[in-house]
C-alpha cells in the first residue's frame, strides 16, 4: 500500500465528520472541489481522497493545499467506487460520514446546517442537502429533483430515490452496518444501498440549496441504459426476496417507461431524461458568488 499524507499532525483528536472522496483521473474540477471543503463554517472533519487508479495528475494540482484534516491514500489498483467508499468506512475516525464527489462543491454552511439536523433529530441516520446542478463550465442549469422527509424520499422505490449520493451525511455507524455491495453495481450504488436499508432508517433532505451538482451536458447513452438495468436488476432481487411482488412489476413498468423516454431523446426530441426545476435567480447569484470566493481564494495560494 502507497501511501500520501499531506501535513498529518500526530495525536491529533479524532474528527467529528470523515468525509469520504474517492477520485479517478478527477481533472481540473478536483481542486475545486477541495477548495469548497476547505471553505466550510464547520471546520471538525478530516478528509479522506482514496486514489482510485488515477493516471493523470489532479492530485499533483492539489499538492499545495497543505491542511493537517487532507489525507490522500493510493494503492495504485482500480477497484471501484462501493470499494473505496467501504475503505473510507473503515478507515474513517469520525462519528459521521459525509460523501463528496470529485468534481462537486459544498457551499460553507453545508456541513454545519447538516449537523444541525442530526443533533435536532437523534431518529435521522442521513441528512443530504438540496442542489444545483451546474455544467461543465460551472455555469447554473437547474435544481436537483427534491423530496425533504424520509416519507416522501422513499415513496416511490420502484422508481428509486431522489436521494443525492454526493451530498450525504450521516452517522457511521449506519454506514458500517449496511456498507457497500460488492462488486457495486454499476453506478447504482447508491441506490442499491437505500433499497436494503430504506425500511429500517430514516433519511431527510435539508430545504436549503448548498451543494452544486455537477451534471454533464454529453449523454452516455451506453453508460445510461446499464446504469438503468443494475438499477432494475437490483429492485427485483430485493422486492423478489421480500416477498413484495407488486413492487416488480411496478419496477418493470417503471423501466420500460424510461427506456422509452430515453429512446424519444435520443431520437425524436421527446421529453429529456433528466428535467432540471427552474433556478431562482438568488440561487443563481449566491452560486456566483461562492464560485468567484473560490476563484479568489484559488489565486492567491
Amino acid at each position: 500500500m502507497v501511501e500520501l499524507v499531506l501535513s498529518q499532525n500526530k495525536g491529533e483528536l479524532p474528527p467529528l465528520v470523515t468525509v469520504a472522496m474517492p477520485v479517478y483521473n478527477a481533472g481540473k474540477d478536483l481542486r475545486l472541489a477541495v477548495r469548497s471543503l476547505l471553505r466550510q463554517t464547520f471546520t471538525n472533519w478530516e478528509l479522506l481522497i482514496i486514489d482510485d487508479g488515477s493516471t493523470d495528475n489532479a492530485l499533483a494540482d492539489i499538492a499545495e493545499l497543505s491542511d493537517s484534516r487532507i489525507k490522500i491514500r493510493r494503492d495504485g489498483d482500480n477497484k471501484g467506487l462501493a470499494a473505496r467508499l467501504n475503505e473510507a468506512i473503515d478507515l474513517a475516525r469520525g462519528k459521521y460520514l459525509a460523501r463528496m464527489d470529485q468534481d462537486d462543491v459544498a457551499y460553507p454552511e453545508r456541513f454545519a446546517r447538516q449537523l444541525a439536523a442530526l443533533s435536532k433529530d437523534s431518529d435521522l441516520d442521513v441528512v443530504a442537502v438540496r442542489a444545483i446542478t451546474i455544467d461543465e463550465n460551472n455555469v447554473a442549469t437547474g435544481l436537483f429533483p427534491f423530496a425533504p422527509s424520509h416519507a416522501q424520499i422513499c415513496a416511490r422505490p420502484w422508481q428509486g430515490f431522489y436521494f443525492p449520493h454526493p451530498t450525504w451525511l450521516g452517522k457511521i455507524e449506519w454506514f458500517r452496518r449496511y456498507r457497500y455491495t460488492l462488486p457495486g453495481p454499476y453506478f447504482s450504488e447508491d441506490q442499491e444501498l437505500l433499497l436494503r436499508s430504506y425500511r429500517d432508517s430514516k433519511f431527510a433532505t435539508l430545504d436549503e440549496i448548498l451543494f452544486a451538482y455537477r451534471v454533464r451536458g454529453k449523454v452516455d447513452q451506453l453508460k445510461l441504459a446499464k446504469t438503468r438495468r443494475a438499477v432494475l436488476d437490483a429492485q427485483l432481487r430485493h422486492f423478489s426476496k421480500s416477498n413484495m411482488y407488486h413492487y416488480v412489476l411496478l419496477a418493470i413498468v417503471s423501466f420500460a417507461v424510461r427506456k422509452s423516454s430515453d429512446f424519444l431523446t435520443r431520437f425524436g426530441g421527446g421529453v429529456c431524461r433528466y428535467r432540471p426545476g427552474i433556478v431562482e435567480d438568488s440561487m443563481v447569484f449566491k452560486w456566483d458568488q461562492i464560485l468567484a470566493g473560490l476563484a479568489t481564494e484559488s489565486k492567491v495560494l
